[in-house]
């Protein structure tokens, strides 16, 4: 059931708001509303090491000695947190490697800073999000 109220801004803050609804494609104030409290909402959680789900990104040498070995030892470490993981070769030096991690919080980072600040990986990411249990 949807409950109407009324926010009041600044003109040039609603036009800022304005433009972002149309930079980020919303079709409507509501929906851009409702997206930024869920996202605070989710931050939320992760800060008060809630179970959460969250995707580990990286981006690594596979020549670099040991690497993957590492991984794979990390991801053993932490087999509980892990639902699913999948390699992706880029090119003849570069993998994509993608996890998909649920648990509480505060160690799904743990388990996602061990792994980015492995000796190789070039770039990597958490993306973090809610096992959307308390989002409606």
């Amino acid at each position: 059931m949807l409950k109407r109220f009324s926010v009041s801004l600044e003109e040039h803050l609603l036009d800022q708001f304005d433009d972002y609804i149309t930079i980020h494609g919303y079709s409507n104030r509501s929906e851009a509303i409702r997206d930024l409290i869920r996202k605070k909402l989710v931050n939320e959680q992760w800060q008060q090491d809630s179970e959460v789900v969250g995707v580990v990104t990286l981006v690594y040498d596979h020549h670099q000695a040991q690497l993957q070995e590492r991984i794979t030892d990390l991801q053993h470490s932490y087999y509980r947190l892990i639902t699913s993981t999948t390699h992706v070769h880029m090119d003849h030096h570069n993998c994509l490697e993608v996890t998909i991690v649920k648990g509480n919080a505060f160690t799904v980072q743990e388990l996602a800073e061990k792994m980015i600040a492995l000796r190789g990986v070039k770039s990597g990411n958490l993306t973090m999000s809610s096992t959307g249990d308390d989002l409606h």
